[in-house]
């Protein structure tokens, strides 16, 4: 099992800095375009964390599994009011295999880059595709890699500087790699940690997609579907499995 980043000190206070992610606005335009995708069918969140976005997605009438390798995440999920249906299982999401299939698999808010192999990445594709029904939609939601804003010499830029909390993203431009520094300020004092990721390129998502069966169907830059351009700073991608197969 890969190792747990997400364990109860980071748990207690997740949901206290989410920041943008915790938009009512933003919020409400991930819910109405995954619940377009499913349809009438179910829903599968890699990585589904505190529940976030599957507790609204549920409310909305769309089944909903969660796959989550933090048992800490997964507790603060089921204390949430609407949350008693939603079922989760304790995995991997590179290689974990849930019984049946859905008609939408997601992963949001950049973690495909918690796994900080490329193989890994790949399995994680492919996990995917496998649990599609045939017309299944795959979407993920990641940040496009800022080199272009980092001076030449550079390894550090904040991407967040605000009270009570200090974010610097460390690139590794050699080996693809960033590692998310983090400086909180708790009632107990300042808490610091660090998470590695491994940061992934449009393109190669596609390719990564075409390995596992998928075939890229949308591109924006953003849940309200706002064009995805040279200077968007994030996406969120659908690739969808073929109603045949070939």
């Amino acid at each position: 099992m890969p190792h747990d980043y997400f364990g109860e000190s980071v748990a207690a206070t997740y949901d206290d800095h989410l920041g943008a992610k915790s938009d009512p606005a933003e919020l409400t335009h991930t819910v109405d375009l995954l619940a377009e995708l499913a349809g009438d069918g179910a829903a599968l969140e890699l990585a589904i964390g505190t529940g976030r976005v599957a507790v609204p997605l549920h409310a909305r009438g769309v089944p909903v599994h969660g796959v989550d390798l933090s048992e800490a995440m997964l507790a603060r999920l089921r204390s949430k009011p609407g949350a008693a249906d939603i079922g989760v299982t304790v995995g991997d999401m590179a290689h974990v295999r849930v019984a049946g299939t859905f008609r939408l698999v997601y992963l949001v808010f950049n973690t495909l880059m918690n796994l900080t192999d490329q193989g890994e990445q790949v399995a994680c594709f492919e996990t995917a595709a496998a649990h599609l029904e045939p017309g299944g939609a795959f979407v993920v939601e990641v940040m496009v890699p800022e080199l272009q804003r980092l001076p030449q010499g550079e390894r550090f830029r904040p991407f967040d500087v605000s009270d009570g909390h200090l974010g610097f993203d460390e690139y590794d431009v050699v080996n693809q790699g960033l590692v998310s520094h983090h400086w909180t300020v708790r009632d107990d004092g300042v808490h610091v940690g660090a998470i590695p990721f491994r940061y992934v390129w449009p393109a190669e998502l596609d390719l990564m997609a075409r390995i596992s069966g998928l075939r890229l169907s949308d591109r924006w830059a953003g849940w309200d579907r706002s064009p995805f351009t040279a200077e968007s700073r994030s996406h969120v991608s659908v690739w969808v499995k073929a109603e045949t197969p070939t």
